[in-house]
């Protein structure tokens, strides 16, 4: 597919690949320098992917998880 970058830095993508990944109506995406690649993701990749790689080293260990934090805060906040 190809999209084309204006001088000012604006870019058009195609309206397909807009309405594929959720930005029918606009919206913000995460530009990545990967090297030899520029990556543009939505807010909704990076945060799955964020969640993934998040799952991916907490592997089910006991206590590591958000709402274990939240519990541990809980009872200490009710033992002060």
């Amino acid at each position: 597919m190809k999209a084309k970058v204006m001088p000012d830095g604006r870019m058009s993508l195609p309206a397909d690949l807009r309405r594929r990944h959720g930005l029918g109506n606009g919206g913000e995406v995460i530009v990545e320098d990967i090297g030899d690649a520029i990556v543009l993701r939505t807010l909704d990749q990076v945060v799955a992917r964020a969640q993934d790689m998040s799952r991916r080293l907490i592997g089910g260990k006991v206590g590591a998880s958000v709402e274990d934090f939240l519990v541990d805060r809980t009872r200490e906040a009710e033992r002060e």
